[in-house]
């Protein structure tokens, strides 16, 4: 009937902009995908896997990184960087260090193309220690389905046509630090944002086009986490970022502080990414772990209007999702599972994952009711996302021991994760 009712051309084109956007919704663009969330849509996960179960497909990288993937339509971006730092005891010359750009096919895992990417020196010295559990390739890439936008450190932000040519490239600071860099970038309209605080402690917008710079704040220090668009009503947005002692709240526009809050009261540096949900900032992080909520909209110092609750639970590095009226996350070096009631912060339950599961710097995500936490050497746990506790199973690829940083992925009602030398399709 549709197509009686309508000249051909125009039919077309609908049926078009129908199927591309439905597929633009699928897919997952940027770090934590759909609105920083952290939460995927998708049926039928596996539960279980281990090297060669459940596995649909796995893909040699041509170097190390704890980016994650992203996707478009039938394409598979990351970063990785070679040369230099594949082992902490002997990490070599760093005149060698290079950084790539890879794109994969989505339903195979082969390579389309790389690009690789000569950085600015000298970057941050490789050392054993917590220094070494990062890297030089963690800033997850963006994509507006037109152009691929990547961060490498003080080495700057570059624009990438989607077959890897290079459009424009914009600096941010010469700073390094011996953690490294490992913000993530963010779209908004016609910027692209980035969180410059290792490089000049600003958080600079850039405009997508041209790359020339539309507005720079300074005094973000010690933060490593990734700024996030929170929503409210009347079409408003704010850009919000967690760092030492503050949450703040900035118009994503002009760069202009809103509103403060107090934040998480370490006076060195603050690792989670926020999230949010219905325009309430969640916040974790810090040595002495704390979370709270604030909600924004507010003008000024916001403390005492806006502040929901705070507690004395969080995580240094793992960053907290909300589902369904409730915060997960797994903290970093205990290997608690986490879970609070959002509204209040009341603990629903705190509990240790078995067997032990080491380090966990992966943010982790919530698709199909499980929750998907991946620990840096000692595999998967997936657990039941409910406020009880509930391991539905513990998965890892038996010989294949790298690094795994990156926060797992869905797309297509199948798992991607990447570790320091492969990429994982997981699902049927």
């Amino acid at each position: 009937m549709l197509r009686q009712l309508l000249p051909a051309t125009m039919y077309t084109i609908m049926v078009s902009c129908f199927f591309t956007s439905h597929l633009l919704a699928a897919d997952w663009t940027q770090f934590r995908g759909p609105a920083s969330a952290a939460v995927g849509q998708a049926e039928n996960l596996p539960t279980q896997w281990d090297a060669t179960k459940n596995i649909a497909w796995k893909t040699a990288l041509p170097g190390l990184g704890t980016s994650s993937p992203i996707t478009l339509n039938d394409r598979i971006y990351l970063t990785c960087y070679s040369g230099y730092a594949a082992q902490a005891e002997s990490p070599g010359d760093m005149q060698k260090l290079m950084r790539h750009v890879v794109c994969l096919d989505r339903k195979t895992g082969k390579q389309i193309w790389s690009r690789e990417f000569k950085p600015e020196l000298p970057e941050s010295e490789y050392r054993r220690g917590n220094d070494s559990w990062h890297g030089y390739s963690s800033s997850t890439p963006v994509t507006d389905g037109k152009h691929l936008y990547v961060f490498f450190g003080k080495s700057g932000v570059y624009c990438l046509d989607l077959e890897g040519k290079q459009v424009w490239r914009a600096t941010v600071g010469s700073g390094t630090r011996g953690w490294g860099s490992a913000s993530s970038l963010l779209l908004h309209k016609n910027l692209v944002i980035v969180n410059a605080s290792v490089e000049s402690q600003a958080l600079i917008a850039f405009d997508k086009t041209t790359g020339k710079e539309v507005w720079g704040v300074s005094g973000i220090r010690g933060c490593w986490n990734s700024p996030i668009i929170v929503n409210l009503p009347g079409d408003k947005a704010e850009l919000v970022v967690s760092i030492p002692e503050k949450v703040l709240g900035f118009d994503p526009a002009t760069g202009k502080e809103l509103w403060d809050c107090d934040g998480i009261p370490d006076r060195g540096y603050v690792c989670p990414t926020v999230v949010a949900h219905e325009g309430v900032v969640y916040a974790i992080g810090g040595r002495s772990n704390t979370a709270l909520a604030v909600r924004a909209g507010g003008k000024g110092n916001v403390t005492d209007s806006h502040l929901l609750w705070k507690t004395n639970k969080g995580s240094n590095v793992c960053s907290p999702v909300y589902y369904e009226g409730h915060l997960y996350w797994v903290h970093e070096r205990s290997g608690t599972a986490n879970c609070l009631d959002a509204k209040t912060g009341e603990v629903k339950f705190q509990q240790r994952l078995e067997p032990r599961p080491g380090i966990v710097y992966s943010s982790s995500i919530i698709a199909d009711g499980k929750w998907f936490c991946v620990s840096q050497h000692n595999g998967t746990y997936v657990m039941d996302a409910k406020p009880a506790f509930k391991l539905l199973s513990h998965n890892a690829f038996n010989k294949e021991s790298s690094r795994t940083n990156a926060c797992p992925i869905v797309h297509n009602n199948q798992l991607l994760i990447r570790s320091d030398k492969f990429l994982y399709c997981i699902g049927n």
